[in-house]
């Protein structure tokens, strides 16, 4: 791989550790900063809650501009704003201050996440999208696994402010690094308007690509939500074995992600979707039987594993499918499916926990297990939909 690549690459992988850990390296600071600002957890819960809606609510768009304005321009716009908003936060004076500047840099991780994914076809050869796919989805995985702990360090030496403050020498050698490697913009082409987008949607392929990466965050979105009840209420692990357990499926996300775009690219990312599909359906179905640490652990591994092998996978399927001048547009549409997804799960199957599990601090070790079969089971049907979907789904032509 020439300097030029393997320079864009790095600033690609940092874009994307950095989209992730913001989502994940606030939580451990919610209790100090309601203590800081003398603040309910409810009022806190809106620092991380507006990241997320901003990504939600842009992402789209933000790939839209970047089809129009060129994305590397935009990538490295997103990477200044993301810095320079993690500095406002970091001076925030007051809760609205910070939840503002929040939202500032929600906004710089849409960008980020959206041109991330648009940029690897102009960035590396054809042959290898799908290794950096699965490096990317690494990227990711690592991002949100090192939020906790490098929080909670942060936090412990130098406060609160150091969680947002940490961001901004990362983006601004992210951008750096764009701008002296990332292939120069080609010439804008005119902005994809709504029917622009809906005409890209009457493919079937892509279709069932967006609907399959919400469905399948959706079961993964469950074990964040479920898991930690069904180990601290069903188990009775103490918080540190909890979080060494949580800890475990982010760790075989990092660890399978960029095998999983190997793969993907001798076996081709068809067979490849059906194959995560099928190890994660083996994950979920453990899960509606796991009794026990062992194979608690066991059948989180498994269904993460597979989650790994599908999102290289599909990921690379939509994006080469995807013509050059919408990459951008379909990355954010492919963002929006798997945020949508996480939302969902959390909601739908976290209601489906509540529902079969109503007094969840008072139950019962068997009764909260009960909930989580019973939530897994459901998590299990929605693998079995996915799979459908990928079986129907022919490999497509580019999307014109």
């Amino acid at each position: 791989m020439h300097t030029s690549s393997r320079g864009g690459l790095v600033s690609l992988c940092l874009s994307m550790l950095l989209a992730a850990l913001g989502t994940s390296i606030a939580n451990v600071g919610l209790p100090s900063l309601a203590q800081a600002f003398n603040a309910s957890f409810h009022a806190t819960q809106w620092v991380v809650l507006t990241y997320l809606l901003a990504i939600t609510a842009v992402i789209v768009n933000a790939g839209r501009l970047g089809d129009r304005l060129g994305r590397r321009r935009l990538l490295i716009a997103g990477l200044l704003l993301f810095a320079l908003a993690g500095g406002l936060c970091g001076v925030a004076p007051g809760l609205r201050w910070l939840i503002a500047a929040r939202s500032l840099q929600g906004l710089g991780a849409a960008i980020m996440m959206a041109m991330t994914l648009a940029m690897v076809g102009d960035t590396v050869p054809q042959a290898r999208i799908a290794r950096v796919m699965g490096l990317l989805g690494t990227m990711s995985a690592v991002g949100t696994a090192m939020g906790p702990g490098v929080g909670g360090l942060l936090l412990s030496v130098w406060g609160w402010r150091a969680l947002f403050l940490v961001g901004m020498p990362l983006g601004l050698l992210a951008a750096a690094l764009a701008w002296r490697y990332l292939p120069v913009d080609q010439p804008p082409a005119p902005l994809a308007s709504g029917t622009g987008i809906w005409r890209s949607l009457q493919s079937t392929s892509l279709r069932a690509g967006l609907a399959m990466s919400a469905l399948v965050s959706a079961v993964i979105m469950a074990t964040f939500v479920v898991g930690p009840f069904y180990l601290s209420r069903g188990l009775g692990l103490d918080p540190a074995g909890i979080g060494l357990a949580m800890a475990v499926g982010p760790g075989v996300a990092a660890l399978t992600g960029i095998p999983a775009g190997r793969l993907s690219e001798r076996f081709g990312s068809h067979v490849m979707t059906l194959v995560g599909l099928a190890v994660c359906g083996s994950g979920a179905l453990s899960l509606c039987l796991a009794s026990g640490l062992v194979t608690y652990l066991a059948s989180l591994i498994t269904l993460t594993a597979g989650y790994s092998l599908f999102q290289a996978a599909n990921n690379t399927a939509v994006m080469s499918e995807a013509d050059a001048a919408r990459r951008g547009t379909i990355s954010g549409l492919l963002n929006l499916s798997r945020n949508l997804g996480l939302i969902f799960g959390a909601s739908a199957l976290g209601a489906m926990f509540a529902w079969t599990t109503p007094d969840v601090t008072h139950a019962t070790p068997q009764s909260v297990a009960d909930g989580l079969h019973a939530t897994f089971t459901a998590a299990f049907a929605l693998i079995l939909l996915a799979s459908a979907m990928a079986w129907r789904r022919q490999p497509a032509r580019q999307l014109a």
